[in-house]
């Protein structure tokens, strides 16, 4: 059983392959790179856009047109800015769901 959060992250993007191969959703694992991070290898700076947002969902899922949010957590709680990226999807017709196992992706219809 997945323990952490890379861990249950890595079974939940492999049950969403099967899932995507099957032609029953489309989904994406979102990389966020920290404002002005500091690459040590090329020696620069990345900069945010000025339209990069905080908070997005470890992983994005379209189903029958539906946008839905997946945070993955093990034991820790939602950030600040991923508690008002959730309530903008919510208020504009998304779904978001906060998931710990593979068993919540299939209780919540994926």
């Amino acid at each position: 059983m997945a323990s952490n959060e890379s861990e249950i992250q890595k079974a939940i993007l492999d049950y969403l392959l099967i899932k995507e191969r099957q032609g029953k959703l489309t989904y994406w694992r979102s990389n966020n790179i920290p404002p002005s991070s500091f690459n040590n290898g090329k020696k620069f700076y990345y900069k945010t856009s000025i339209h990069a947002k905080g908070g997005i969902p470890d992983i994005i899922v379209v189903k029958d047109g539906l946008f839905i949010g997946l945070e993955v957590k093990d034991k820790s709680k939602q950030s600040e800015s991923q508690i008002e990226f959730e309530k903008c999807i919510k208020k504009n017709g998304g779904q978001y769901y906060i998931v710990r196992s593979i068993d919540d992706i299939i209780k919540i219809g994926l």
